[in-house]
């Protein structure tokens, strides 16, 4: 058994992956994470952060589409990289979320909102589409990972924000309306989630795994789960402003409480793989942009159990919410380093 570790290869703007935008998700729920557990100054710090974080990525992949534009459309119809795209979608649904919840700020919150859906538009029924249509596709070992659950989370973070625009009356007198298509988002979160967990536990048992094809996106097989959590837990809360759907509660509820029991049962299997992965197999510690997909999900976990907890009564689970508060900025501070570290790598002369 050995654990080794590496420094990472700085980002050049021609391969700037396309899951990048997981740092703004990272940063943005453990901020949430932190504010509600008595740590607003922590989770002001990190909003403010992630704005930044937000706009520099915005602006980077507007510039690699103007000077890579090559890069950017192969990225498009790739397998393995296509489906970070749905990182954008889930990044400005969770900054728009962290708008509300720490600076109650909805009328800017909309905006990220009309964004968001435009985004998940886009992604869903086109990146999705040029996957489907293409002539040459890869093997499932070759192709499908963890990371393709960001479709997931895209989903379920688009329901959240909706959620939180109808009890902030966004759209006065369409709260019914509002709440509906969360609750709409929310279960086709559901159904990609089935899809795709099922062909990706068939992958992992049945298909040949080397310790590299573990990626960090993985966890989302979790975070998937989780944030989905969330999102029931959130449409539970303001089901309120939407009398004709409060009969759901009972069958919402149940499903809720089915998605975070999958997500804490994939919990000591991930653990179990990465000390396959990282100690009896020796893959080296090392920084990659792909890292921030497994900070996302710790904090996600954090988060949806705190507000599994307030909207089921069940106060014996705030000690392990906290317990992944801890978690999730440890690992939020690791990746961040590492990122330090790979632009203080970058050689001066600019972008290329």
């Amino acid at each position: 058994m050995r654990l080794r570790f590496a420094r990472g290869r700085p980002d050049e703007l021609s391969t700037l992956h396309p899951a990048y935008f997981a740092l703004v998700m990272a940063t943005g729920i453990v901020a949430i994470a932190a504010t509600l557990h008595g740590f607003p100054g922590i989770g002001r710090v990190l909003l403010w952060l992630n704005l930044g974080f937000y706009a520099a990525l915005v602006g980077l992949t507007l510039l690699r589409l103007a000077r890579h534009r090559r890069a950017f459309l192969d990225d498009l119809a790739s397998h393995s990289r296509g489906v970070g795209f749905f990182t954008s979608v889930a990044a400005t649904g969770v900054l728009g979320t962290e708008l509300v919840v720490q600076l109650g700020a909805a009328r800017w919150a909309v905006l990220f909102w009309v964004v968001a859906l435009a985004l998940w538009a886009a992604v869903t029924y086109g990146v999705l589409a040029a996957l489907t249509v293409k002539e040459k596709k890869p093997t499932l070992d070759e192709g499908l990972n963890g990371g393709w659950l960001v479709s997931v989370v895209a989903n379920q973070s688009v329901a959240i924000l909706t959620t939180l625009m109808a009890a902030q009356a966004a759209a006065p007198g369409g709260e019914e309306i509002l709440v509906f298509a969360a609750l709409v988002f929310w279960l086709g979160g559901g159904m990609l989630y089935l899809w795709l967990t099922t062909l990706i536990f068939f992958r992992y048992t049945f298909g040949r795994m080397a310790p590299g094809d573990l990626a960090p996106p993985y966890w989302i097989n979790m975070g998937a789960v989780a944030i989905s959590t969330l999102a029931g837990a959130t449409l539970l809360e303001h089901l309120g402003v939407a009398a004709a759907l409060t009969d759901l509660a009972p069958f919402i509820k149940g499903v809720t409480l089915f998605f975070w029991a999958a997500g804490t049962w994939w919990i000591p299997m991930l653990l179990v793989l990465g000390v396959w992965r990282y100690l009896l197999r020796g893959f080296p510690f090392q920084y990659d942009p792909l890292y921030w997909g497994g900070v996302f999900p710790l904090g996600m976990y954090c988060v949806c159990t705190y507000q599994l907890s307030r909207v089921l009564h069940l106060p014996f689970l705030l000690p392990l919410s906290r317990l992944f508060l801890y978690i999730a900025a440890a690992a939020w501070i690791a990746a961040f380093a590492g990122l330090l570290d790979t632009l203080a790598q970058r050689r001066t002369g600019g972008v290329r």
